[in-house]
């Protein structure tokens, strides 16, 4: 196992919907390189995404091991329903697949669950909610994270998921000021279901939200994605 060192670089990869982004990390968890993206293959197939992520790690300087958030649920490295990825994600091993590519060391989690690490503080109940192609979600007890949600596809409003009315296809599709207010809603909603201490928003529409939050919800910077892949190698 690799141990915990100022020396040793992590490769923090964000799979995203529409994006594949990647950073490298020193051992306290700072940025090291610029930010790399390119978009996700529109049949993002496992095998698609990986030849597009191989492209992007090869322009990358050397690294230690690799931390990856992915847009679904994931256990023990195995990815599982990825609703805004091709179908063949579903049991697909992740870990080993980048093991294979860079022969290094791979975690991989909830990517809703990578940015939280990077923004939470531990203290009392915390909810992440980011937002983007679709809607991820991670909460945590005094900064342990409960449990692999998918409240994107729970029922909101009019028998649609809160997926089908915040995703990125509906802000297009009904524009950001009817998005802003059905997001004003569903943080009310949040609120008294999880009787959080914080809500934090991210995601690449975090900075798309154009009303005043309440005193305990705050916009996370969306490279938080990357930033808390370093969290995943903290035993």
């Amino acid at each position: 196992m690799v141990t915990e060192s100022h020396d040793i670089r992590t490769l923090a990869i964000d799979i995203g919907g529409s994006g594949l982004k990647m950073i490298i990390l020193d051992g306290e968890g700072h940025p090291i390189t610029e930010r790399s993206r390119e978009p996700t293959p529109k049949k993002g197939t496992p095998e698609k995404v990986l030849g597009v992520l191989a492209e992007q790690i090869a322009g990358q300087e050397a690294f230690d091991r690799v931390s990856v958030g992915f847009p679904g649920v994931v256990v023990d490295g195995v990815a599982h329903k990825a609703v805004n990825l091709d179908p063949g994600w579903d049991g697909f091993n992740v870990a080993k697949a980048l093991e294979d590519l860079t022969g290094k060391p791979v975690r991989v989690a909830n990517d809703a669950d990578v940015q939280g690490l990077g923004v939470i503080d531990g203290q009392g109940v915390e909810l992440v909610i980011t937002l983007g192609t679709g809607i991820g979600t991670a909460l945590y007890a005094d900064g342990h994270s409960v449990a692999n949600l998918e409240l994107g596809h729970h029922p909101f409003s009019k028998d649609r998921t809160y997926e089908e009315c915040l995703g990125n296809a509906a802000m297009k599709k009904v524009g950001k000021e009817k998005w802003n207010r059905r997001l004003e809603k569903a943080i009310v909603i949040w609120d008294r279901v999880f009787n959080y201490r914080m809500l934090y928003l991210g995601g690449g529409n975090a900075r798309k939200v154009a009303f005043k939050l309440p005193s305990n919800v705050q916009k996370v910077p969306n490279i938080a994605g990357l930033l808390g892949g370093i969290a995943l190698w903290r035993d």
